[in-house]
C-alpha cells in the first residue's frame, strides 16, 4: 500500500481500513474470506489501453502538475507502485472469478481514468486494462463491465467505445461528477434522492436483458458504495439493505447464467473512513455469501 500523499485531497486510509474490516468479520464468524496478492500489471498490457506517453510519466513518477489536478493528488513513486498492484488486482479477480464464480479487487475501480490522463481519483483504468487483456488473451469472447458507482463511468465508455465485444452498462446520479458524460453502451442517468426501491427498479429493468441479449463471458462489476444516502459525494439516498439488495441481485443474475464476476472497489467517501470501510467490507461479503449459493458446475467453460 502506498502511504498517503502529501497534497490533494483523496483519502487513501479506508483501503487498509477495508482489509480490517474484511478481516474481522470473516475471523467473528462470516464469510470466510480468501486473500491474495496481485503482481504489478505489465507495461504493455496498460499500453494497450493507455497513451505510452502517459503511462510514462506515471512510471517515472513525472505526471504534470494540471494532469495531477485532474486526478485529484500528487503521483509519487509509492502511487506510481501501487496502481499497477492495483490494475493486477482487477486482472487477477477477473482469473480468480473465472475458477470460482466471483472474486473482488478490494481497491481500483478507476472508472474515470482516460487514454491520456488520469482523473476523478484515478490514474489507470483497470476496469477497461483487465477487459482489453482477456479478450487479448481468449479467456473471453465478451466482455460487460457493469457501473453502479454513484459516478458515470465516463473513462471506462471511452476507452471500450470502439470495441462491439465490450459492452459497457452505467447507472448513476445523473447531476453528479463528470459534468460532462462520455456514452457508454447503455446509460442511465437517476434523479437526485432515489432510494432503494427505485434504484433497484431500474437494475431490475436494465441488466436482465443485457446478460440475455449480448450474452458476456463474463461480468466485471463496478461496485462503488457511493450511491449510499450518507455518502459524502454521492446524490442518492440507498441505505445499508439497498446497497446489499443490489449486489446480491447482481451476483444471483450473472451466477444464474453461469457466468463468473469480478468486482472493484469503486467510490466510497466521508469523513467516517471506518464507516465507509464498513459499507464496502458488507459489499464485497454480501458477494461472495450470495456466490456460495451457485454451484461452481454451472460456470461457463
Amino acid at each position: 500500500m502506498a502511504p498517503h500523499p502529501d497534497r490533494g485531497t483523496f483519502r487513501f486510509d479506508k483501503y487498509y481500513l477495508v482489509m480490517e474490516e474484511l478481516r474481522a468479520q470473516a475471523s467473528n464468524g462470516g464469510t470466510p474470506i480468501t486473500e491474495h496478492a496481485p503482481d504489478p500489471m505489465p507495461r504493455q498490457w496498460l499500453e494497450a489501453v493507455h497513451c505510452p506517453d502517459y503511462v510514462e510519466q506515471v512510471f517515472t513518477a513525472s505526471v504534470p502538475r494540471e494532469k495531477e489536478r485532474r486526478i485529484g493528488f500528487p503521483v509519487t513513486p509509492h502511487i506510481a507502485s501501487r496502481v499497477r498492484h492495483t490494475n493486477g488486482g482487477t486482472w487477477l479477480a477477473a482469473q480468480l472469478a473465472m475458477q470460482h464464480g466471483y472474486a473482488a479487487n478490494s481497491a481500483a475501480g478507476s472508472h474515470h481514468a482516460l487514454h491520456h490522463t488520469g482523473a476523478g481519483y484515478c490514474v489507470f483504468n483497470d476496469l477497461a486494462v483487465a477487459a482489453h487483456r482477456l479478450l487479448a488473451e481468449g479467456d473471453a469472447a465478451r466482455v460487460l463491465i457493469v457501473d453502479l458507482d454513484v459516478h458515470q463511468g465516463d473513462g471506462t465508455a471511452s476507452l471500450t467505445a470502439l470495441r462491439d465485444d465490450i459492452f459497457t452498462l452505467s447507472i448513476h446520479a445523473e447531476k453528479n461528477f463528470p459534468a460532462r458524460k462520455a456514452r457508454s453502451n447503455r446509460d442511465v442517468g437517476l434523479p437526485d434522492g432515489t432510494d432503494d426501491d427505485g434504484y433497484m427498479e431500474v437494475v431490475e429493468r436494465e441488466l436482465p436483458p443485457l446478460l440475455d441479449g449480448f450474452a458476456p463471458d463474463l461480468v466485471l462489476y463496478q461496485a462503488g458504495v457511493d450511491p449510499h444516502g450518507q455518502d459524502k459525494l454521492g446524490r442518492l439516498a440507498l441505505t445499508d439493505e439497498g446497497l446489499e439488495r443490489r449486489d446480491r441481485y447482481v451476483i444471483a443474475q450473472a451466477r444464474r447464467r453461469g457466468l463468473p464476476v469480478a468486482s472493484a472497489l469503486g467510490g466510497g467517501y466521508g469523513e467516517d473512513q471506518r464507516a465507509v470501510a464498513r459499507r464496502h467490507a458488507a459489499s464485497m461479503l454480501a458477494m461472495a455469501d450470495e456466490n456460495r449459493l451457485y454451484p461452481l458446475a454451472m460456470l461457463k467453460n
